[in-house]
């Protein structure tokens, strides 16, 4: 059992290796004749049983999610990356003052560069080496710094192919999962067709993301490029009433990604949920996003603790709320949204309750008036990993309120878009899809982003829309053509014996709040060259490192 871990840990790991183990694993348990021999297999099993999505990363994409395995590890960054950018070269190249250069690399494994560069998770700088020195590199701050950068688009490479051209192949949905997955097989010479029930191409990012975090025209930008790619885009087209997937394939179809996202909010499950003013997030940030109007009241409570719940607090603050105030029913660390998100909402007026859950809804006339709320603590480790809330002996009190909006989760209503096809869901009422290719139980029907992983990242979407085009083009040709793949050599110099640098990170520029409150305006303003050169130069190059060693 040894020997095939090691196996695995070191990029040999070959298909059948879980399965040995386990049986190994069976025969040791069974075959020992005393407690250690029957208990020894228990710490590998234990791993496949929780972590097995991981073991078939190590085997089939030869990648630690973990960044640990060093043979398999170019740049902790990078492989932390859902998207595996080249995080270290295009960070190398803004060092050299070559930004056309750098987004250009960016381009090879992510399309929406000026889109993530506002709203990416960054887990990339979470897995940072730099932050054992001191603290990690901006990353997201330099990748603004070089979309900003640009004057001519930098298209990436397109591979023509005629015979692909006259394949058929639709994507339903124009968010990032779905266009991710048109931009790769465009790359490759298709000319997929892209469905969108809304008037505008863009998904989640241009229908909830507020406008001072991602303005409108920066999207819209890597879309026309994309256009510009041979990918034809049909807005207004909705699926289940003006076409289904049975229609699709009969009009010749070969193969069909569903990237629909999660549009659905989650109710809370507590009394008085159902009367006027209380409404979720997604929807009233849809509103306005899309009809440019959504109705907000003067005194507005927001239940949940993730990035939706902090958008619709801040886009209430714009709309002229008198005070608007969040709850979130574990502590502050344990908040999902973004640090800096929370923090710069509470700049502007936001007040944040912790340890706080909604159990009753208050109205008055048919209307709400306030929100009842419980006292939490935190108890035993559930699940997720996280210490589970529950009601403290404290007695519940109300907070008064004339607007209540919920964004404590997304879901997705399978039964309206599978026209009552056989595709297996998984346990959260997700399209069930393998997570290597993106293929459903369906062998022509494929799905990522949201309406397969639930409530995700952009640039979780993006790797979503990738696996899958490679995977149709496998399917469709019989072979694979992801060029892109390919590690590229960066040819700017490093000198591994040199010292770190000793200055500290960068620091992103924000429009002052009196500047702010009252409008959409970006927050978050960028760097001059000067910041950005050196703050690349804090890299410590772990792709030049590993490569030596």
């Amino acid at each position: 059992m040894l020997e095939i871990v090691n196996r695995i840990c070191e990029g040999r790991g070959e298909e059948g290796d879980i399965e040995r183990l386990e049986e190994l694993g069976r025969i040791i348990h069974e075959t020992s004749l005393c407690g250690l021999g029957q208990t020894a297999p228990n710490p590998v099993l234990s791993t496949i049983r929780y972590f097995r999505a991981e073991y078939e990363a190590h085997i089939r994409e030869k990648r630690c999610p973990a960044g640990v395995c060093s043979n398999l590890v170019r740049a902790p960054c990078q492989t932390a990356c859902p998207a595996n950018v080249d995080v270290p070269g295009f960070i190398a190249l803004i060092g050299a003052k070559r930004s056309a250069e750098a987004l250009r690399l960016h381009r090879e494994r992510n399309p929406f560069a000026a889109v993530c560069a506002r709203v990416c998770f960054h887990t990339c700088e979470d897995k940072c080496r730099r932050g054992m020195v001191d603290e990690a590199l901006s990353i997201r701050g330099m990748k603004r710094f070089m979309v900003d950068e640009e004057v001519t688009m930098q298209h990436p490479e397109v591979r023509p192919n005629e015979t692909n051209a006259r394949r058929k192949v639709a994507i339903i949905g124009a968010g990032p999962a779905g266009l991710s997955c048109a931009y790769f097989l465009a790359r490759l010479g298709y000319r997929p067709q892209v469905f969108e029930a809304e008037s505008r191409p863009g998904g989640m990012p241009v229908q909830t993301i507020p406008a001072y975090r991602l303005p409108r025209e920066i999207l819209s930008l890597e879309v026309r490029m994309i256009e510009r790619m041979g990918v034809i885009i049909e807005t207004n087209c909705r699926l289940g009433s003006d076409f289904t997937l049975r229609s699709l394939r009969e009009q010749g179809f070969e193969a069909v990604f569903l990237g629909v996202g999660a549009p659905a909010g989650v109710h809370l499950g507590v009394p008085g949920e159902d009367v006027k003013g209380v409404d979720d997030a997604i929807r009233f940030l849809r509103e306005y996003n899309i009809r440019g109007s959504a109705p907000s009241g003067r005194d507005v409570v927001v239940v949940g603790g993730g990035n939706a719940a902090i958008d619709t607090a801040r886009t209430a603050v714009r709309l002229g709320a008198r005070s608007v105030t969040v709850l979130y029913r574990r502590t502050r660390d344990e908040m999902p949204a973004y640090a800096e998100e929370v923090e710069e909402a509470e700049h502007e007026g936001v007040a944040i309750k912790v340890l706080t859950a909604p159990v009753e809804i208050m109205a008055s006339d048919g209307r709400v008036c306030g929100v009842k709320c419980q006292v939490m603590t935190l108890g035993e480790f559930d699940r997720s990993g996280r210490r589970r809330p529950r009601a403290a002996a404290e007695e519940p009190f109300v907070i008064a309120a004339d607007q209540v909006i919920t964004a404590i989760g997304q879901k997705l209503d399978a039964g309206e878009i599978l026209d009552g096809l056989p595709v297996a869901l998984n346990k959260d009422g997700f399209i069930a899809v393998d997570p290597h290719n993106g293929r459903t139980s369906l062998d022509w029907l494929y799905g990522g982003g949201d309406a397969a992983l639930g409530p995700a990242s952009v640039v979780e979407a993006v790797a979503g829309g990738e696996r899958a085009a490679v995977a149709i083009d496998a399917q469709l040709t019989g072979a694979e053509h992801a060029f892109w793949r390919q590690e590229k050599e960066c040819d700017v110099g490093f000198d591994p014996n040199a010292e770190p640098v000793k200055y500290p990170r960068a620091k992103m520029g924000l429009l002052p709040v009196e500047r702010r409150r009252n409008n959409f305006n970006e927050v978050e303003q960028p760097w001059t060259e000067a910041v950005a050169v050196a703050e690349s130069r804090r890299c410590l190059r772990c792709d030049y490192r590993e490569k030596c060693s």
